[in-house]
């Protein structure tokens, strides 16, 4: 994976200045953008609480969960050029697969809050880090085990009950999906029709194709204007379980990829 700006993008404009996903997002291999460069609600927005995102496997979910339901409804027409979008992934970390050096943090012990200085307890560094560059992280042990430690450079380390998505609900797992306000609109849904090639410039594996053409995504994040790009879509792949998704081959990105409405 070559490097990314890191989430310091910032995921959130907090009123008017601050905008982590996170939703917040992260982005796959030979992605550009960075995960923190997405828009979560300010402060003041109400928002219910909710419970905790069940984890998503590394390797393709069930595929009854992916699969479209029968339509008959319009038929799908192209979004774009056909073989113009750039497709990126990000994911939640799981703080068991990490084993780094504990390293205090300190942050906001609330979702409504922003760069706060109570202490959130000590996480492997290299936990920390895919925190922020993704967004979050699933907490599995200490005080805080079960939530998630957010993350991004508007706001800072905070402890939520949930991933976010930009209207302040939790990410789903091959469905969220972000994009510039301008090429694809909040609520817009669509499917990757055709996968083109990986970041390398390599024909991606049948496997991997088919689950990403199976999914169906909405658009719930939005970039800050000048971090996500002309036709450029991010997709939330879910939680880690059992080994770091950097190593799956669904940690990708798509080149010359086929979109179309859902």
């Amino acid at each position: 994976m070559r490097p990314r700006a890191p989430r310091a993008a910032a995921v959130v404009l907090w009123a008017v200045l601050l905008c982590g996903s996170g939703a917040l997002a992260g982005c796959g291999r030979g992605a550009s953008r960075s995960a923190g460069a997405l828009e979560v609600p300010p402060p003041t927005a109400a928002v219910p609480a909710a419970p905790p995102a069940v984890p998503s496997p590394t390797a393709s979910p069930p595929a009854e969960t992916a699969s479209p339901s029968p339509s008959s409804g319009p038929p799908a027409r192209p979004l774009g050029h056909r073989g113009g979008w750039r497709i990126t992934t990000y994911y939640t970390a799981l703080q068991s697969l990490y084993h780094g050096k504990p390293k205090a943090v300190r942050g906001c012990l609330r979702f409504h809050c922003s760069h706060g200085k109570d202490p959130l307890g000590s996480y492997p560094e290299d936990f920390l880090k895919v925190v922020q560059t993704e967004g979050s992280g699933r907490l599995t042990a200490g005080t805080g085990e079960g939530r998630y430690l957010n993350w991004s450079s508007s706001v800072g380390f905070w402890l939520d009950a949930t991933t976010r998505d930009s209207s302040g609900r939790p990410l789903r797992g091959w469905t969220s999906a972000a994009a510039d306000r301008s090429v694809l609109a909040r609520g817009q849904g669509f499917v990757i029709a055709g996968c083109g090639k990986d970041g390398n410039g390599r024909p991606v594996e049948d496997e991997v194709c088919r689950r990403f053409r199976k999914a169906r995504w909405t658009v719930t994040d939005l970039f800050r204007p000048g971090y996500g790009g002309e036709n450029h879509a991010d997709v939330y792949i879910g939680e880690e379980h059992g080994s770091r998704l950097a190593d799956s081959p669904f940690y990708t990105t798509l080149r010359g990829a086929t979109l179309t409405t859902s």
